[in-house]
């Protein structure tokens, strides 16, 4: 059904196999850097009219894989289109990011709660179908869902926050409502996840965005656990496939251990955590991914490939285990392609001395 996968490198890094180089891709690749992506973006008319629209998902995705030698694609879409679909009423307002007219703020509410139907959310498994199609197998592509805590935050806070008051304050005095809230959607991420296997998706990433604001114990139970609950329940294979996990919470260095131990194939760390570290604390039981500052793009050339060169040196000589290049975050939309451009190149070139 699809072309031939010409360039593997990034399965076989997660996967803790021997590659020539390090791959690399970078979180939010397609997005608001690229002068492009923004045409395009213009043209849809607004953010839901690109994710939503099967065609300009996948053309924005497909934007920087034309642009840069990339080793892997991600799906153009978004952590909030599950809430979505569950009827929370999701918009966008400028300036001021995501919004939901029927936030899940009381017992009534979650009550409501329910695995939304799939086929609300067609048109994301039509994007992963035609992107697989028009990638011509040049390099795999990733699905990905929020964290169900992650998720959660939002649903619960109405959009975005910086004090995360009132979901803490539904963990703290009512734990049996947040974690009906976690259940539905950790079961609703599994289902949404098996469905981008299905249609087409090479390996998935949950991204736990919001996991380190929790206290050390509480993200075990309130983050972690549903992280977990949603691997446990994916198709990790398809077709014969092997299909790859990647885990990643920002600020979750200090659980590193516990993140490996959750059945993923690969952990994503923040810039705030040492890979030579998170090597000895997991023994390469798993593959890392990370971790550059996406701020060191605003660098200098040199300083950037010079920061580069440290991150790859700090994971060190490959041996049993597996890296795969990216940022600690997402890219800035300030972001200059062709510092882009620069990173992708020194890693490729600097990392081959560590994989002969």
């Amino acid at each position: 059904m699809f072309p031939t996968l010409q360039n593997d490198i990034f399965l076989r890094a997660l996967k803790r196999q021997a590659v020539p180089y390090t791959p690399v891709w970078l979180m939010r690749q397609a997005g608001r850097y690229l002068p492009e992506y923004r045409e395009c973006r213009a043209t849809a008319g607004s953010f839901m009219g690109l994710a939503s629209n099967p065609e300009y998902a996948c053309e924005v995705t497909l934007q920087p894989i034309r642009r840069f030698d990339l080793d892997a694609s991600i799906l153009f879409a978004d952590i909030l289109l599950i809430p979505d679909a569950m009827g929370l009423g999701l918009s966008f307002v400028q300036g001021e990011g995501p919004k939901f007219a029927n936030p899940v703020d009381n017992e009534q509410r979650v009550a409501e709660l329910q695995i939304p139907d799939m086929d609300k959310l067609r048109y994301v498994f039509e994007a992963v179908t035609l992107i697989r199609q028009e990638l011509g197998g040049k390099v795999p592509l990733i699905g990905f869902a929020g964290s169900p805590w992650t998720v959660a935050c939002y649903m619960v806070e109405g959009g975005s926050t910086r004090e995360y008051r009132k979901i803490k304050t539904m963990m703290y005095q009512r734990p049996d409502l947040l974690r009906q809230i976690l259940e539905v959607t950790a079961n609703a991420t599994a289902v949404y996840l098996n469905e981008q296997i299905k249609a087409g998706a090479q390996a998935v990433m949950i991204f736990d965005s919001w996991g380190g604001v929790l206290p050390d114990g509480l993200f075990q139970q309130f983050s972690l656990a549903y992280t977990q609950k949603v691997i446990d329940r994916l198709n990790r294979q398809h077709e014969g496939e092997d299909i790859p996990v990647i885990a990643f919470t920002k600020g979750g260095g200090l659980w590193i251990k516990d993140i490996a131990a959750s059945g993923a194939d690969a952990v994503g760390l923040d810039w705030t955590m040492s890979l030579a570290r998170a090597r000895q604390e997991t023994g390469d039981k798993v593959a890392l991914q990370g971790n550059i500052d996406p701020m060191a793009l605003f660098g200098s050339e040199e300083s950037l490939r010079q920061e580069v060169r440290r991150v790859i040196d700090d994971f060190g000589p490959v041996g049993q285990g597996g890296h795969v290049f990216n940022l600690g975050h997402g890219i800035s939309q300030f972001t200059n392609p062709d510092q882009v451009a620069a990173l992708v190149d020194e890693v490729h070139n600097h990392s081959k001395q560590y994989h002969k």
